[in-house]
Parts: C-alpha cells; sequence; structure tokens
C-alpha cells in the first residue's frame, strides 16, 4: 500500500564512473562548462542546474564500464550543437527530432561522449 503523503524529491545526485579526475574535470567544466562546484582527490562535483554530478575512479581501480546516458537539457539544440562542436565535441551525428507529440511539441536530442566513451546526450523540446 503506497502512503499518499511520502513522495519522493528531484534527484540530488547522479554519479558516474571516469578513469582520470583531471581530464574528466578538463573535459566537464571546461568543454562542457558545467559549474565546477569543487574536487576532493579523485572526487569530482559539478552543479547541473540543481543537481549535483558526481565524477569518481572505479572502486578498486577497475575500468569504467557502460553506464547510464546523461542527457543535458539546453534551450536551443542547434545553438548548443554548434558551440560544443566549435569547443571540440565529436557528435555521434546531428540533431535529430526523436518524437513528436500530440500537441506538437517536438523532442529533439544529438548524442556524443565523454573522455572514457560514456554516451552523453544534448536534449531540446521546440514548440511548432
Amino acid at each position: 500500500m503506497v502512503d499518499a503523503a511520502f513522495r519522493l524529491g528531484g534527484v540530488g545526485q547522479i554519479a558516474r564512473h571516469v578513469s582520470d579526475i583531471g581530464r574528466a574535470v578538463d573535459f566537464y567544466g571546461g568543454v562542457l562548462g558545467l559549474p565546477h562546484l569543487y574536487t576532493y582527490g579523485d572526487l569530482a562535483f559539478f552543479d547541473c542546474d540543481g543537481t549535483r554530478l558526481f565524477l569518481s575512479r572505479p572502486e578498486g581501480g577497475g575500468t569504467v564500464a557502460a553506464q547510464s546516458i546523461i542527457y543535458f537539457r539546453v534551450p536551443d539544440i542547434h545553438a548548443a550543437h554548434a558551440e560544443l562542436t566549435g569547443r571540440g565535441v565529436t557528435f555521434s551525428g546531428e540533431p535529430h527530432m526523436i518524437h513528436r507529440h500530440g500537441d506538437g511539441v517536438e523532442e529533439w536530442m544529438a548524442f556524443f561522449t565523454d573522455p572514457d566513451g560514456g554516451l552523453l546526450a544534448i536534449m531540446s523540446q521546440v514548440t511548432p
């Protein structure tokens, strides 16, 4: 039975493994432009519009395995694609429409990888 008074809040933090913290800080902060909160040893934290992105090396020094895709919202996907391409990000393709809702709003995405090959995306809703 579900208690109607109980409700989870928004996502507070997302964790992602990286092989090199310095290289990840350069990419996520310098290239993607995420605000760098702090680095403590092999841990780095960034602000993603109120959700923390927590980067760390895999426990025991293992290799970075496949991880969930992180989708970053952008107001203008074509402008964001051009800006990130200019910063050296290599996309797997051009921004493209994924879905059109019944009210005509379109979901657009474009995919790229981080230095460890982890899949990332930019996404935008386009109103007709």
